[in-house]
Protein backbone atom coordinates (compact mmCIF):
# COMPACT_ATOMS: atom_id res chain seq x y z
CA UNK A 1 0.00 0.00 0.00
CA UNK A 2 0.89 3.93 -0.71
CA UNK A 3 -0.26 6.95 1.09
CA UNK A 4 0.02 10.29 -0.24
CA UNK A 5 1.37 12.27 2.79
CA UNK A 6 1.29 16.16 2.95
CA UNK A 7 3.32 17.55 5.78
CA UNK A 8 3.02 20.27 8.19
CA UNK A 9 4.34 23.45 6.36
CA UNK A 10 6.04 25.36 9.39
CA UNK A 11 7.84 28.43 7.05
CA UNK A 12 8.70 28.75 3.46
CA UNK A 13 12.21 29.84 0.78
CA UNK A 14 14.92 31.71 2.79
CA UNK A 15 17.03 34.25 1.01
CA UNK A 16 20.13 31.86 0.38
CA UNK A 17 17.60 29.50 -1.35
CA UNK A 18 18.64 28.82 -5.07
CA UNK A 19 16.40 27.93 -7.32
CA UNK A 20 15.01 28.15 -10.96
CA UNK A 21 11.90 29.56 -10.93
CA UNK A 22 11.08 29.16 -14.69
CA UNK A 23 10.04 25.60 -15.04
CA UNK A 24 7.40 24.06 -12.51
CA UNK A 25 8.04 22.85 -9.49
CA UNK A 26 10.86 25.09 -9.33
CA UNK A 27 13.70 23.06 -9.11
CA UNK A 28 16.14 24.15 -6.24
CA UNK A 29 19.38 23.59 -5.63
CA UNK A 30 20.19 24.91 -2.63
CA UNK A 31 17.70 24.99 0.36
CA UNK A 32 17.34 27.58 2.81
CA UNK A 33 14.30 26.63 4.89
CA UNK A 34 13.09 29.58 7.47
CA UNK A 35 10.86 28.66 9.88
CA UNK A 36 7.66 30.93 11.12
CA UNK A 37 5.90 29.00 13.17
CA UNK A 38 6.48 25.30 14.41
CA UNK A 39 4.50 22.90 15.74
CA UNK A 40 7.02 20.43 16.25
CA UNK A 41 6.43 17.68 13.35
CA UNK A 42 9.64 15.95 12.19
CA UNK A 43 8.95 16.03 8.28
CA UNK A 44 7.98 19.97 7.13
CA UNK A 45 7.49 20.73 3.62
CA UNK A 46 7.88 23.70 1.58
CA UNK A 47 6.53 23.09 -2.17
CA UNK A 48 8.69 21.42 -3.61
CA UNK A 49 10.75 20.10 -1.01
CA UNK A 50 10.75 18.85 2.41
CA UNK A 51 13.33 18.49 5.21
CA UNK A 52 13.24 16.11 8.14
CA UNK A 53 15.09 15.79 11.57
CA UNK A 54 18.41 14.77 12.40
CA UNK A 55 16.65 11.53 14.31
CA UNK A 56 13.84 10.75 11.56
CA UNK A 57 17.03 10.81 8.84
CA UNK A 58 18.62 8.35 11.18
CA UNK A 59 15.64 5.81 11.16
CA UNK A 60 14.98 6.10 7.87
CA UNK A 61 18.45 4.99 6.56
CA UNK A 62 18.30 2.34 9.13
CA UNK A 63 15.43 1.11 7.43
CA UNK A 64 16.80 1.33 4.39
CA UNK A 65 14.36 2.98 2.09
CA UNK A 66 14.64 3.22 -1.47
CA UNK A 67 13.68 6.82 -3.37
CA UNK A 68 15.52 9.54 -1.22
CA UNK A 69 18.74 11.27 -0.63
CA UNK A 70 19.71 13.62 2.16
CA UNK A 71 21.54 16.26 1.77
CA UNK A 72 22.42 19.37 3.96
CA UNK A 73 19.70 22.59 4.71
CA UNK A 74 20.38 25.64 6.16
CA UNK A 75 17.69 26.53 8.49
CA UNK A 76 16.93 29.77 10.23
CA UNK A 77 14.25 31.22 12.42
CA UNK A 78 12.09 34.16 10.84
CA UNK A 79 11.71 37.30 13.33
CA UNK A 80 7.87 36.06 13.54
CA UNK A 81 9.25 32.43 14.85
CA UNK A 82 11.96 34.21 17.16
CA UNK A 83 8.50 36.07 18.80
CA UNK A 84 6.39 33.06 19.01
CA UNK A 85 8.83 31.25 20.31
CA UNK A 86 11.61 32.98 22.50
CA UNK A 87 14.88 30.95 23.01
CA UNK A 88 12.94 27.82 21.31
CA UNK A 89 16.26 25.02 20.04
CA UNK A 90 15.49 23.56 16.87
CA UNK A 91 16.81 19.80 16.45
CA UNK A 92 19.32 19.32 13.23
CA UNK A 93 17.34 18.83 9.92
CA UNK A 94 18.20 17.38 6.42
CA UNK A 95 16.81 17.86 3.32
CA UNK A 96 14.86 15.19 1.89
CA UNK A 97 15.79 15.00 -1.74
CA UNK A 98 12.63 12.78 -3.20
CA UNK A 99 14.67 10.80 -6.56
CA UNK A 100 11.71 7.89 -6.36
CA UNK A 101 9.21 7.39 -8.30
CA UNK A 102 5.56 7.26 -6.48
CA UNK A 103 4.25 3.42 -6.24
CA UNK A 104 7.33 1.60 -6.97
CA UNK A 105 9.64 3.09 -4.48
CA UNK A 106 9.62 3.66 -0.70
CA UNK A 107 9.45 7.51 -1.65
CA UNK A 108 7.78 9.24 -5.11
CA UNK A 109 6.40 12.01 -6.29
CA UNK A 110 2.77 11.71 -7.62
CA UNK A 111 1.94 13.23 -10.85
CA UNK A 112 0.40 16.24 -9.10
CA UNK A 113 3.27 16.95 -7.08
CA UNK A 114 2.19 15.32 -3.55
CA UNK A 115 4.55 13.15 -1.93
CA UNK A 116 3.75 9.57 -1.99
CA UNK A 117 4.83 6.97 0.75
CA UNK A 118 4.69 3.34 0.87
CA UNK A 119 3.23 1.33 3.85
CA UNK A 120 7.09 0.56 5.17
CA UNK A 121 8.15 4.43 4.81
CA UNK A 122 5.06 5.65 6.53
CA UNK A 123 5.64 3.40 9.42
CA UNK A 124 8.80 4.90 9.64
CA UNK A 125 7.89 8.41 9.33
CA UNK A 126 5.36 7.78 12.55
CA UNK A 127 8.50 6.70 14.81
CA UNK A 128 8.87 10.51 14.70
CA UNK A 129 6.22 13.16 15.20
CA UNK A 130 4.34 13.73 12.20
CA UNK A 131 1.09 14.66 13.70
CA UNK A 132 0.34 17.67 11.11
CA UNK A 133 0.58 15.54 8.49
CA UNK A 134 -2.81 14.96 6.63
CA UNK A 135 -2.23 11.20 4.96
CA UNK A 136 -4.51 9.05 2.58
CA UNK A 137 -4.28 6.50 0.80
CA UNK A 138 -2.70 6.67 -3.06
Amino acid sequence: MYFFIEPEVSGGFGDNSVMDTTVHPPKVSKLHYQLDGWLGDELLESFPCFIVSESLAQELEREHLSGFTLEDVEVTKSEQFEELNPGKALPKFFWLQVTGSAAQDDFGIAEDHRLVVSEGALNTLRKGKIEEADIEEF
